[in-house]
């Protein structure tokens, strides 16, 4: 026990500190300090820097090109390979009824998304960082190429007098072009991706905070869930994009309410029930089993033996995947004349696939103690998805559940996700055509079932309504402008409206009077500590914002108030007041003097005077009568001209501010200025080096404005306005 107090003792003793130094401002401790000579470059000497190749520098940047030639040759056999094996085949036999499902999405045929099951997820294994996630179709990608294809190749009518092999045509030209518009526009969105991650913009996904994303990822499957009602109830309605089309698509599924293939939907609802219960199995059991059950797999295993066996499409009218043509196709080169009619929506494609990708990179980087790069991100997805749309893939980004079943059986490296794309490859050369009467209401079930966690996010709204009120608007926003406006408009939308409240945060700030904690050099709001004292005579004032042309006179407002102390206020009382000081002053130096005396040699001297005048010398002064009616001395008189503020000095702190542009400035010697006028002196505390040299840049400092005034801490600025009392 004694030992105890006395470790306490000694910690508490070495957790002071004493320093003796003298009060700098800025201009004392430039002085004391010596500035590193640097030498500019020219930009011929930058350009000639930039294009010098070493050996040493090539092979880092084949190195950062390639990330496989880094790790591969290092790899762990013994130690990584059963793990990525079992995780690669556990992948495997999701990504392939992911990968049907999903194009259905797409709106192409399901054959397409094998192809984008497996071209990308190949490639992805020597141009990406991240070791554990899985690259391949996901649900919103292909939501936003299907709105995209139905809007470009709408639905056609068809028109009487149609037979079964004209019907059967005319499907087969507008699934055709609808490929078109999605190879084109995997292409376009790939080269965009491809183009930002080599000018070093990986930065862009910044901007699409994480309330934003998950506000569109529900609305997304909000619109994927509507999709895949008519598969699920099995009725015929036309696909709907752009704005308002959930409410269409939910319209004309009710419509056609009354023509549900009964037998479609027993097979779905079935085949819901089987995943929700094998999904709650992994869940509760997770680490008891070896693996997940493939539950996915075995519900598409399972719904093309029914429907082989009961023959629902003859039967039943149940409608089915159909056709998936054996091996792999020849590359095509897309359409390029359609990219100015889908170049906006490549753009948002591009920018979402990456965000999703980078985001669970992020994640698992983490966790497993690795780093990722973000610009060798965006060059790994444009290499996937515009190589990729050569041979018939779509878009591609990271699938969320797929990536989880990776890791978390044991996935080491992307190993694993060249072997789930191997998998799919053997379906398409070898056993694709298997699948053919596989139900389309059973893709639809493992699509509703796998949007189990982003209908989850609804939770979000009591998170961030608790948390922060913006963060709450931006969520609703993403998810009401995204469910109404569509996907692309939506995604535009938010954006804007997250930018708006950024300016809404730098226009909002809080401002605050600091006061000193007794017998430290620390400082904290006074009206949030009860300990917190301010110096007589002093306010410190600061605002966790920048200074700059938006908020500048806001900035001003709130220093006045926050202080209590205007000068503007101050000058024009002064001013009033020496107007009637000298008022009274000239009418006493001028008396009027209408009295009348009356003197009596029989009385006593006496003396009665009347006065019609406001002021009379009495002994030797003057009583002046102001507007109130009363009596002033004129010392009192003196007082009431010359009003004074109650403080002497003024200090900024600039320790939050982190640019100043020309309008601040100006706004900043406007303070200096009109506070110098009723006599307080204005100082500058904390403020940074690069700010410091926005202000030099901006000609802030002359004369009257110097760099004395500027202090590196409010302590030292504390202790040379009180040096000056």
């Amino acid at each position: 026990m004694e030992y105890a107090e006395e470790d306490e003792a000694c910690l508490e003793q070495a957790q002071k500190y004493h320093v003796e130094r003298p009060i700098y401002n800025q201009e004392l401790l430039e002085g004391q300090l010596h500035r590193r000579e640097r030498t500019p470059q020219t930009f011929g000497q930058r350009v000639a820097h930039s294009c010098r190749c070493s050996s040493k520098k090539a092979k880092s940047h084949l190195y950062s090109f390639l990330p496989i030639l880094k790790w591969l040759p290092r790899y762990p056999v013994k130690e990584y390979l059963l793990g990525d094996i079992i995780s690669g085949i556990s992948t495997g036999v999701m990504q392939l009824p992911q990968g049907l499902a999903y194009a259905l999405l797409a709106a192409v045929p399901p054959v397409f998304g094998l192809y984008s099951s497996f071209y990308p997820v190949f490639l992805y294994t020597f141009f990406g960082t991240s070791k554990h996630i899985s690259i391949g179709t996901f649900a919103v990608i292909s939501m936003m190429i299907g709105g995209v294809a139905v809007r470009v190749v709408p639905d056609e009518v068809l028109p009487e007098g149609y037979n079964a092999t004209n019907v059967t045509e005319l499907l087969a030209s507008r699934d055709a072009r609808r490929v078109q518009v999605a190879v084109t526009l995997a292409l376009l969105s790939g080269i965009i991706q491809l183009c930002l991650g080599l000018l070093r913009f990986g930065f862009v996904a910044i901007y699409l905070t994480e309330p934003l994303v998950r506000g569109f990822t529900t609305a997304a499957a909000v619109h994927v869930f509507t999709s895949q009602l008519k598969y699920l109830l099995g009725v015929k309605t036309s696909r709907y994009s752009g704005p308002l089309s959930v409410v269409y698509s939910i319209a004309a599924v009710i419509s056609a309410i009354t023509t549900t293939n009964i037998a479609s939907l027993v097979v779905g609802l079935t085949c819901i029930v089987l995943l929700l219960i094998g999904k709650e199995i992994n869940l509760r059991f997770k680490k008891k089993l070896p693996v997940p059950i493939p539950m996915e797999i075995i519900v598409v295993i399972i719904g093309t033996a029914v429907s082989a066996g009961m023959n629902l499409t003859d039967s039943y009218e149940v409608a089915v995947v159909g056709n998936i043509p054996q091996g792999l196709r020849a590359p095509k080169v897309p359409e390029i004349q359609l990219i100015p009619t889908i170049f906006v929506d490549a753009v948002a494609i591009a920018i979402v696939g990456f965000s999703m990708a980078v985001s669970m990179a992020k994640i698992f980087a983490l966790k497993h103690g690795y780093t990722i790069d973000g610009n060798q991100e965006l060059i790994a997805l444009g290499i996937c998805n515009s190589v990729g749309s050569f041979f018939q893939s779509f878009s591609i980004t990271c699938s969320m559940s797929r990536s989880l079943v990776q890791e978390s059986t044991g996935g080491k490296t992307q190993i694993a996700g060249m072997l789930s794309s191997v998998m799919v490859l053997l379906v398409l050369v070898a056993i694709g055509y298997l699948f053919e009467p596989l139900p389309q209401t059973v893709l639809a079930a493992i699509v509703m079932v796998n949007l189990k966690g982003m209908f989850k996010q609804f939770g979000d709204v009591a998170h961030f309504w608790r948390i922060s009120k913006i963060e709450l608007a931006i969520w609703v926003v993403a998810f009401v402008a995204s469910l109404f406006l569509g996907l692309d408009y939506g995604l535009l939308t938010a954006v804007a409206f997250a930018m708006i409240t950024i300016i809404y945060r730098t226009q909002s700030p809080q401002y605050r009077i600091l006061g000193q904690i007794p017998a430290t050099d620390v400082y904290c709001d006074v009206e949030e500590y009860e300990e917190v004292k301010e110096h007589p005579g002093i306010k410190i004032f600061q605002a966790n914002t920048s200074l700059y042309f938006a908020n500048s006179e806001a900035y001003m407002a709130a220093l006045k108030k926050k202080t209590g102390v205007d000068p503007c206020v101050i000058l024009a009382a002064r001013r009033k007041a020496q107007k009637r000081h000298a008022k009274a002053a000239k009418r006493a130096s001028e008396p009027k003097k209408k009295a009348v005396l009356k003197l009596s040699n029989d009385v006593e001297a006496g003396v009665k005077h009347e006065i019609a005048s406001e002021e009379l010398p009495v002994n030797g002064t003057f009583t002046s009568v102001d507007d109130s009616g009363q009596d002033r001395s004129p010392e009192e008189l003196e007082h009431f001209v010359e009003p004074k503020p109650n403080i002497h000095s003024l200090i900024l702190d600039f320790a939050p501010v982190n640019f100043v542009d020309s309008v601040g400035a100006k706004t900043l010697k406007a303070i200096i200025k009109e506070y110098k006028e009723v006599g307080v002196c204005v100082c500058v505390a904390g403020c940074s080096g690069p700010v410091m040299n926005e202000l030099a840049r901006l000609a802030f400092f002359e004369d009257t404005v110097t760099r004395g005034w500027l202090f590196p801490s409010i302590h030292d600025a504390v202790l040379a306005c009180r040096a000056r009392e």
